[in-house]
C-alpha cells in the first residue's frame, strides 16, 4: 500500500509539468490520496522504531528509553491515543519504572478495569467526594485537558517521565493549564460527577502507547502502594484482556419488535434460541418486551 500510494503521488508530480490549460484529467481524490499516505507512512515509521528497539540486544527491558524516545516527540491534545501502535508491534518484555508513586485519591474501588455489557471499562474508578482534591500519580506533563459529555466529561491526561500516560475523568474543576509540568502529588483537579457518571468517583486509566493496562496490574489500592517499584510490561500478562475486547467489538445487539419471540430473533439473525439466552444470562421462558436490547452474535 505504501509503496503504490507514493508511486501515484510521484507519477502526478510528474505529470503536471505535462498538462495544458483545457485538458481533462481521471478524477483523483488528491488530498484523500496525500492523507492515507501520510496516515501509513506514520504507523510504517512507527512500527519500524519499536521493531528496532526489540533487536538492540543492547537494551535492558527498554528500560533506557525516556517517554520523548517512545512516544516520538508526538504531542498532542486533540486525541487520547494518536500512536495507534498495535500491541503486536510494542516489545516484549518493558520495564517501567514506578518509583515515587502517589495515589490519586484514597478511595476504594467501585468499579474495576474489564467488560460490560456493551464496552469495556479501560480504567479503575476509584470512590470520592464532589471538590475532593484528585493529584497527580507521578510527575510528569499535562498533555489533554477536555470535556467529553456523554464519556469521561472533565478529565486530564499526563504523560510521565517514566513512559506512562495516565487519564483522570468525570472531574468537576481542573486546576493545571495545558503543557504545565507536575510533580507527583501534586493536585490536578477537583473530583465530580461529569460526563457518563452516575455518582461522584475518579476514572482512572493507566495507558502505554495509548494501550490500556489495568491499573490493579501496578497499585494495591487497599494499602494505596505500589505492588512493585519496577512494573513489567509483557503482552500475555498485560494486555491479557484483548480477546475479550475483540469478542465485545464482534458482539451484535437487536432491539426486540413487537410481536417478536425469541424463536423469530434467532432465525432472523442465523443462531439458535439456546445461544441467544446463553449470551443474555436468561432462560427459554424469560419474558421478552418491545424496546429490549439483546444480545445474538
Amino acid at each position: 500500500m505504501f509503496k503504490k500510494i507514493y508511486l501515484a503521488l510521484a507519477l502526478l508530480t510528474a505529470s503536471t509539468s505535462f498538462i495544458k490549460a483545457g485538458d481533462h484529467l481521471p478524477e483523483l481524490n488528491v488530498s484523500k490520496l496525500l492523507q492515507d499516505y501520510l496516515d501509513y507512512k506514520h504507523l510504517y515509521d512507527s512500527i519500524n522504531v519499536y521493531e528496532r528497539m526489540l533487536n538492540d540486544y543492547s537494551d535492558d527491558l527498554m528500560e533506557d528509553h525516556p517517554a520523548d524516545d517512545i512516544y516520538r516527540n508526538i504531542w498532542t491534545r486533540e486525541r487520547l491515543n494518536p500512536y495507534k501502535i498495535p500491541i503486536d508491534s510494542i516489545p516484549d518484555s518493558i520495564r517501567i519504572d514506578c518509583r515515587n508513586f502517589v495515589l490519586p485519591v484514597p478511595g476504594n474501588i467501585t468499579s474495576r478495569f474489564g467488560a460490560r455489557r456493551y464496552r469495556y471499562h479501560y480504567g479503575t474508578d476509584l470512590k470520592l467526594y464532589a471538590g475532593e482534591p484528585v493529584k497527580a500519580a507521578f510527575s510528569g506533563k499535562i498533555r489533554i485537558i477536555d470535556y467529553e459529555r456523554r464519556g469521561y466529561g472533565h478529565y486530564v491526561v499526563i504523560r510521565h517521565k517514566n513512559g506512562l500516560e495516565t487519564v483522570y475523568a468525570h472531574l468537576s474543576k481542573v486546576l493545571v493549564e495545558h503543557n504545565q509540568q507536575v510533580n507527583a502529588g501534586d493536585t490536578i483537579a477537583l473530583g465530580g460527577n461529569t460526563g457518563r457518571s452516575t455518582g461522584p468517583h475518579l476514572h482512572f486509566e493507566i495507558r502505554y502507547l495509548g494501550n490500556a493496562i489495568n491499573p490493579e496490574n501496578i497499585i494495591d489500592f487497599n494499602t494505596g502502594i505500589l505492588k512493585e517499584d519496577q512494573y513489567l510490561i509483557t503482552k500475555n500478562q498485560t494486555f491479557y484482556y484483548q480477546k475479550e475486547v475483540q469478542a465485545l467489538q464482534a458482539a451484535k445487539y437487536i432491539i426486540v419488535r413487537k410481536g417478536d419471540t425469541l424463536s423469530h430473533i434467532a432465525s432472523r439473525n442465523g443462531t439458535s434460541v439456546k445461544r441467544i439466552c446463553q449470551l443474555n444470562n436468561m432462560s427459554i421462558k424469560s419474558i421478552i418486551r418491545p424496546g429490549q436490547k439483546i444480545r445474538v452474535r
